[in-house]
């Protein structure tokens, strides 16, 4: 039997549930995933997913292992730009954000502030470290990769193909500009 884990926005209106563990549990450095991180911070009310060194935290979880149990009416997809292949979700009740889509991806990077703080997952590395200015000021706890490694789409490849090749569609009422 897989475990199940409850996660909510900040007010709890906007629940999801998580079955399994996680593909993968990472901090993501890229600029994209800063900028983005850095806009929605200014939304009324919201508060921001970064650390103090500005990386994004995040779970990687196949889509058939995540529910939307209630809240669904408030998320609203949110993109850097028009084109942009990625969305992030946010809850507009209090504007948290919820997670990551990139285009045609079979999984979805959740941030981990959903989590309570005893039970949230723990990094195992930080990604796309070459796109910031200085790598320096990064903590050594964990690997910090420059970007992402074969091991890492292993990763990705592996969840996809247990899924049967399947990438379930997930619905969002409208959209958000920050």
């Amino acid at each position: 039997m897989s475990s199940m884990t409850q996660i909510a926005c900040t007010c709890g209106h906007t629940r999801l549930e998580v079955r399994g563990a996680p593909i993968l549990v990472c901090e993501c450095l890229c600029d994209s995933c800063r900028a983005a991180a850095e806009r929605l911070a200014q939304l009324p009310g919201a508060r921001s997913t970064l650390t103090s060194y500005h990386a994004t935290p995040c779970a990687e979880y196949r889509k058939d292992r995540v529910d939307i149990l209630s809240g669904a009416e408030t998320m609203r997809e949110f993109r850097l730009s028009p084109t942009s292949g990625s969305r992030r979700v946010v809850a507009t009740c209090c504007n948290t954000p919820l997670f990551l889509e990139m285009k045609g991806a079979h999984w979805l990077s959740l941030y981990l502030h959903l989590w309570p703080a005893e039970a949230r997952p723990k990094p195992s590395l930080r990604t796309m470290t070459s796109d910031l200015k200085d790598r320096a000021r990064l903590p050594a706890d964990i690997p910090n990769l420059k970007t992402h490694t074969v091991a890492f789409y292993g990763k990705l490849l592996a969840a996809w193909i247990a899924m049967g090749f399947r990438n379930p569609k997930i619905a969002i009422a409208g959209k958000i500009d920050a």
